[in-house]
């Protein structure tokens, strides 16, 4: 079908990751049964048979009708439960290649030989791994319809939970809670008749938090080059993880430098990393991480160019990155959620990422980072050009003067800006390379030249 085309061209322009792989042929059964129970597991995917894994050379098959039926005989016959992939014939390139789609579903998806604890895949990159016992339990809640953060922890009582600090922290918007409010959130929940915290009520609250769940803290670090060699400063935050954003955002400003720019008569601190951005990105790694992966923390690393701020667990399962870029949304804790939106840190789910981009283009940055490394998920912001947010102020003073008073010389402009007139002058004639701004003198050196808003 040509309609197909275009598809198959856009999928050879990419590399095997998440959602994607390649085969010359379809010799290797066992390795490619792995993979269809690993897209199954994580976020679904797609096979082309008849391209070289490594050249993306289109090589095409031989006898297609024979391989998509041995396709389909080992998926059916080598999975459990069924999986029913949409298999198709193509022709491009004068081959014929095999396309198979493997949409994600509630499993968790196994290889029959080896069996549930053996034989769960789930997809880490490019590569297929087998689940770990963390993973399996949390593909299998989800098949319960349910998370790790709203298990029951049994061997607390709901007095475990430091109420107090409940009281204080939902004071600030202000709202009210009691037992039925808190059990409404899944702080609570009622167990074999009494009512015990769950996993998420001690994750937030906890009086025993740090014994019971030591890797749920942030952890930052400022490094002293482009590359994690030499601490300068850091700090680890064992305080609940809602009063830790703060103290990380405290870190950071610490840490991080403050351009000042002059508004007319009024000085303005322009910091080098975005609030809006920074309290996102950390908002996001507190309620997505991963809590039951022991021995994992969430982490602040500051270097000369950029921040990177990272969290346990990938994205979950069902979810890429570009639908999540695009505003899709999946809980991984439903309690920390539902607490973050009762104390109005999340305006609209999915909408988390968005936002960080946003800002670090208002502050004039470069487009932040979003990657999934191996089982964490990494936002990095990017500082390299602090002075081009800084010349987005100047800029908007010179434009703002010219709307009112329609011309402006060079002297004036240093007067506007407390610069020297030399600083005003490379400052225009740039302005003037990007088409802001146009001049009007007699000569080049003209003292007298006047500068226009360009129309």
């Amino acid at each position: 079908m040509e309609l197909c085309i275009p598809m198959i061209k856009e999928l050879l322009l990419q590399d095997e990751g998440k959602t994607l792989e390649f085969k010359e042929n379809t010799r290797s059964l066992a390795g490619i049964v792995k993979t269809v129970v690993a897209f199954a597991n994580t976020a679904g995917g797609t096979i082309i048979f008849g391209i070289e894994d490594s050249t993306k050379k289109v090589v095409g098959l031989k006898d297609v009708l024979a391989e998509e039926m041995k396709l389909a005989n080992a998926v059916f016959d080598s999975i459990a439960p069924l999986i029913i992939p949409d298999i198709e014939i193509q022709t491009y390139q004068d081959c014929e290649i095999i396309i198979m789609r493997v949409h994600h579903a509630v499993g968790p998806y196994y290889v029959k030989s080896l069996g549930l604890e053996a034989g769960t895949y789930i997809r880490l990159g490019s590569t297929n791994r087998c689940a770990d016992e963390e993973m399996l339990y949390s593909l299998k809640l989800l098949a319960k319809n349910s998370s790790f953060d709203e298990k029951p922890n049994i061997k607390e009582d709901k007095d475990s939970l430091d109420w107090d600090l409940i009281k204080k922290t939902f004071d600030r918007v202000p709202k009210k809670i009691d037992e039925q409010k808190a059990e409404s959130m899944g702080l609570l929940v009622l167990h074999r008749g009494q009512l015990c915290p769950t996993n998420g009520g001690i994750i937030l609250f906890g009086k025993n938090r740090a014994t019971l769940f030591p890797s749920a803290m942030i952890r930052c670090a400022l490094f002293g080059s482009m590359k994690r060699e030499h601490i300068i400063d850091s700090l680890d935050i064992q305080e609940s993880l809602i009063d830790s954003i703060d103290i990380a955002l405290q870190f950071i400003a610490r840490n991080s430098r403050t351009a000042i720019v002059i508004e007319y008569l009024h000085h303005k601190k322009v910091p080098q990393y975005p609030p809006v951005a920074l309290r996102e990105a950390l908002i996001n790694a507190v309620v997505h991480a991963d809590y039951a992966n022991e021995g994992s923390s969430i982490t602040v690393a500051l270097f000369a160019n950029r921040i990177e701020i990272t969290n346990p667990g990938g994205l979950p399962c069902g979810l890429t990155l570009e639908r999540a870029l695009s505003g899709s949304s999946k809980l991984r804790n439903r309690v920390l959620g539902r607490v973050f939106r009762e104390l109005e840190l999340i305006e609209q789910w999915g909408s988390g990422l968005q936002r960080i981009v946003s800002s670090c283009e208002e502050h004039g940055l470069p487009e932040p980072l979003f990657e999934e490394i191996g089982n964490q998920f990494r936002v990095t912001i990017y500082s390299e050009t602090l002075e081009k947010a800084v010349s987005q102020e100047w800029k908007k003073e010179v434009v703002g003067h010219l709307k009112k008073h329609k011309k402006i010389s060079t002297k004036e402009a240093a007067e506007l800006w407390d610069v020297t007139t030399r600083t005003a002058q490379n400052r225009l004639k740039t302005l003037m390379m990007h088409g802001t701004v146009i001049r009007n003198g007699t000569s080049p050196q003209d003292p007298y030249a006047h500068y226009y808003l360009a129309r």
